[in-house]
């Protein structure tokens, strides 16, 4: 019998949040999951002000003044005047921000990586072809 939509959406939805908690416990304890995502957003887009990084991280200004704060105290992203605005400043991610961000994907695709071994060469393309449809749906969902 065929899972409905909803039962199959349940289901991934778990699963989905189980492996990036899982993925985040692999990368290590360096930061937040808050964190990590402001300093990805900012090696992404950067250099940004506050105002479009906590646009782009989907949370108030205060949250993000607060993650940046924190941020900069660990020396991973730097802030120079913004040229355009004076009231304002520009984040950018420093090379030790960088490199945190390379090592932590460095140790979850390692982790990935070796539980994708263990699968038989079926499983692997069925995850190919998966991985693939919800790059789709994100792309399609605005992502």
């Amino acid at each position: 019998m065929l899972t409905t939509p909803l039962d199959l959406a349940s289901r991934l939805r778990l699963d989905i949040s189980r492996m990036a908690r899982r993925l985040r416990q692999e990368a290590g304890a360096e930061l937040s999951p808050s964190q990590t995502a402001a300093l990805a957003t900012i090696e992404m887009h950067g250099p940004l002000t506050p105002s479009e990084l906590a646009n782009r991280e989907r949370v108030q200004r205060p949250t993000v003044t607060r993650v940046m704060a924190r941020l900069e105290e660990a020396g991973l992203i730097t802030r120079a005047a913004d040229p355009t605005d004076r009231r304002s400043s520009l984040v950018s991610i420093s090379p030790e921000g960088r490199a945190l961000l390379a090592a932590a994907r460095s140790r979850k695709d390692a982790y990935l990586s070796q539980r994708l071994d263990a699968l038989d060469d079926d499983d692997r393309a069925t995850l190919d072809r998966a991985a693939a449809i919800l790059e789709r749906m994100l792309k399609e969902g605005g992502e």
